[in-house]
């Protein structure tokens, strides 16, 4: 996958290709968070901005026969061209992204192209079945089935059960969304081994925020539903909305949802808690203890060794930095999501700093994608010896072992990019016969012995150094 922006806020125009772990660093204020805000946005709406053309002579045919064979092929060619009027549709979305004013992203280019999926050769280990209901009228359920054979280019959808009272207006409706929402699956989510646009779960900076102020901002939601539900019907909803909810960037506004909804998902046990507890292990530790949700919805923090229930409000910045990466990890992870860290340095120790990166590490090794903004040497350099530890060298293995380091902690430097977001010549843009300076990214060399060059902080570090060199030696 390769993306392209263009004047999003101080970002000029830059270029990246996203790895299995993608670091983006750099200076205050040179765009990490708005390039990592739109990717995230995209991920998440992709799937209301894609049209895949379905003729309407194909719907009549499943609803009349039951039966409907698709050649996706004809479909895939045409992938980057319907990603491409997707980006266009997202470039209005983005003043809601961003929660911004009306136009103010009016300038601004969104670019994503993949590299097409060879449907033939997907390698299912079965076969994929879908089915969906729906009651859009008393008694009005139907049900529809998707199968993708291994080793065709053919999609079968299935009318499995329908009823006669549901009125066939509906029933067209819903079957034109179904068909549409398999084959964007297919197409984008069901290439192996990671899916090409895949589910994004973001931590954003504003994450110990929403970690104290949780069951506020429930309140909040519940008495404007409240405050609705018992207004006078000719009032004015749009007066009502902007009295008791603010809106916020998605991201934000997806940080609170999900820290609002823990009481239901904490039911739930990710792939990680099922295969991988170990994980979850290391990072209790590295949270120093557990959260825990009880059926009233009480969230607490018990710190390692004791039996103290901790609110949020009495907890470390740390933990309530990681809150919601501990409840994603135990409860939703799947493999082949997008795990998006703004900044996963905040509130945390240099030592911790390290361990995360450890952690993402792992995640990695078991399919999780992570994506990361930091202003943080020290999560670079641990990434480093990540790489560096990575051979199959007798000293390497000794410098691993005396130093606890894991063998699933290891990465591959081909999985690694690392950009820096600094300000440097950009490409040249139409009618233009000089490159201009802006801000934009600078792609770092990774090389498999010796790591990662980042010049950014290479240079903030040697000039401290040099400073205390000239304090120490100064007066000789």
């Amino acid at each position: 996958m390769r993306i392209r922006l263009k004047n999003l806020g101080i970002l000029k125009h830059a270029e990246f290709s996203p790895g299995a772990l993608t670091i983006i660093c750099g200076e205050n204020n040179t765009g990490k968070t708005y390039m990592a805000y739109a990717l995230y946005g995209f991920l998440r709406s992709w799937r209301e901005l894609v049209d895949f053309s379905i003729s309407e002579a194909q719907i009549q045919r499943l609803l009349t026969d039951d039966v409907l064979n698709i050649d996706l092929s004809q479909y895939v060619k045409t992938a980057n061209q319907i990603l491409a009027e997707a980006c266009k549709k997202y470039r209005d979305k983005l003043d809601e992204v961003f929660a911004a004013t009306e136009g103010q992203f009016r300038n601004s280019e969104f670019h994503i192209e993949i590299e097409i999926p060879d449907i033939l050769n997907m390698k299912y280990e079965r076969e994929m079945m879908s089915t969906h209901s729906d009651n859009w009228e008393p008694d009005g359920e139907w049900h529809f089935g998707c199968i993708k054979k291994k080793g065709t280019e053919e999609v079968i959808f299935t009318l499995l059960a329908k009823n006669k009272r549901l009125r066939r207006e509906m029933l067209y409706h819903t079957a034109n969304r179904f068909i549409h929402n398999r084959i964007s699956d297919i197409i984008f989510c069901e290439s192996p081994p990671f899916p090409i646009l895949p589910f994004p779960f973001i931590t954003s900076t504003e994450r110990t925020g929403g970690a104290i102020f949780r069951r506020d901002l429930n309140f909040a939601r519940n008495r404007l539903l409240d405050e609705i539900a018992q207004a006078n019907k000719v009032a004015d909803s749009r007066d009502l909305l902007s009295k008791g909810y603010q809106n916020y960037p998605s991201p934000i506004e997806a940080n609170v949802e999900f820290t609002g909804q823990l009481e239901y998902i904490s039911k739930r046990k990710s792939f990680i808690t099922k295969e991988h507890p170990d994980v979850l292990e290391e990072f209790a530790d590295i949270v120093g203890g557990d959260y825990t949700i009880t059926q009233n919805d009480q969230l607490y923090y018990i710190p390692k060794g004791t039996g103290t229930k901790l609110t949020m409000d009495q907890s470390s910045s740390a933990v309530r930095s990681l809150l919601d990466m501990g409840f994603y990890l135990r409860c939703i992870a799947h493999k082949g999501d997008l795990l998006m860290v703004d900044e996963p340095e905040l509130n945390l120790h240099p030592k911790n700093q390290r361990r995360i990166v450890r952690l993402f590490a792992r995640l990695v090794n078991l399919g999780i994608k992570v994506f990361v903004t930091t202003h943080s040497d020290y999560i670079v350099k641990e990434l480093n010896t990540l790489i560096m530890l990575n051979h199959d060298k007798p000293h390497l293995k000794i410098i691993a072992e005396e130093n606890g380091y894991r063998d699933d902690e290891m990465i591959r430097s081909d999985h690694v990019k690392v950009y820096m977001a600094q300000e440097a010549l950009v490409p040249l843009e139409e009618g233009q016969k000089r490159r201009r300076r802006g801000h934009t990214l600078v792609e770092a060399d990774i090389d498999p012995e010796l790591g990662i060059e980042a010049p950014s902080f290479d240079e903030t570090i040697e000039e401290m150094n040099r400073v205390q060199r000239d304090i120490v030696w100064g007066a000789e």
